[in-house]
């Protein structure tokens, strides 16, 4: 199974450049005129272009990406000029902090609720949590952000709006580019404190709609599983309530939960586009939208197929997971 995962991705992969190409070539708008500038003449602007190789057939430049693409070279950035991959690992690791801080305070909160929905079923709790859940769901993520900003940073001054860290702190040294991580890594705890005060806002904005997608996959299955025969048998037998729901039903609970994690990372990742661009976290999301406004096909293309890879890595990473809880699906193969 995991060597037939490995051939999809490479056509998954194949098949994310073609398409993020041809969109990003149909887009209206000359990169050459952006570089150039808007009073730039002509002749200049055929001169940047052929520089840049846009002058050439489409086909000619998607092979020539293609085999870049091969060699690691995601190619350079039109506006910087310094290699797209070089300043992706500078961006990513805010973006993977965000990214993770979310889904784990996704998973937490969905299990936790969507278990008491399950089993205070029909209940004022229940209609109150699955209220909840919809409002999850159906809130967009820039107005849950918006509004995050103007309450609890504009009118009540509680949490810090925007950054990563106080200015008048030092960062620590970089080891994995995660001020979290680097801040504990360094004994720094002002700056772990300032950093995690930074994350509350931008994660609960990136979590809420995920949670409430979760938390409903939780009750469900939840459901299902109090109603099956081997927990009828363990009440028989006796068995304390919270015991038979936490130790048996919750563990085929988790099934399905698992997958959706996995797929949720890759809307965790583009929707953080939305969610770094709000709060002003210099991440990978704020960089690739701002080379979006300037039409910078490389960096485009090469977020997405790293977002892409991401994803496809981390479905791989479900299915070992799945195995491991499941050992029918493991006899099946």
């Amino acid at each position: 199974m995991i060597v037939r995962r490995l051939g999809m991705l490479v056509g998954v992969l194949l098949g994310v450049t073609l398409l993020t190409f041809a969109i990003s070539h149909l887009i209206p708008g000359d990169p050459a005129q952006l570089v150039a500038g808007p009073h730039a003449g002509a002749e200049a602007i055929a001169k940047i272009r052929q520089q840049l190789g846009l002058d050439r057939p489409l086909y000619v430049q998607y092979l020539a990406y293609l085999a870049q693409l091969v060699r690691g070279d995601l190619g350079v950035s039109v506006l910087t000029h310094r290699p797209v991959l070089t300043e992706l690992f500078e961006y990513f690791p805010a973006t993977v902090e965000l990214m993770l801080a979310a889904l784990l305070v996704s998973i937490a909160l969905a299990l936790v609720l969507g278990v008491l929905s399950a089993v205070y079923a029909d209940s004022w709790i229940d209609h109150l949590l699955r209220l909840l859940a919809i409002a999850g769901v159906s809130t967009p993520r820039f107005v849950l952000g918006l509004l995050l900003l103007l309450l609890l940073y504009g009118e009540w001054n509680l949490l810090p709006g925007a950054g990563r860290l106080d200015p008048a702190l030092t960062p620590p040294p970089v080891v994995t580019g995660m001020l979290l991580v680097d801040s504990l890594l360094a004994g720094d705890v002002a700056v772990f404190d300032s950093a995690l005060a930074h994350m509350i806002l931008p994660v609960l904005t990136l979590s809420f709609s995920t949670m409430g997608g979760f938390m409903r996959l939780v009750r469900t299955s939840m459901l299902e599983a109090l109603n099956e025969d081997y927990v009828r048998t363990a009440r028989a037998m006796g068995l304390r309530r919270w015991t038979i729901i936490l130790r048996h039903a919750l563990r085929n609970a988790l099934l399905p939960l698992v997958t959706v994690a996995g797929l949720a990372i890759g809307s965790l990742l583009f929707g953080s586009i939305v969610v770094e661009t709000i709060f002003a976290w210099p991440g990978a999301g704020s960089y690739v939208l701002n080379a979006i406004f300037a039409l910078d096909f490389p960096v485009i293309m090469g977020f997405t197929v790293i977002v892409s890879l991401v994803y496809v890595l981390a479905n791989l990473a479900v299915d070992l997971i799945y195995l491991a809880i499941d050992p029918q699906i493991r006899e099946i193969g």
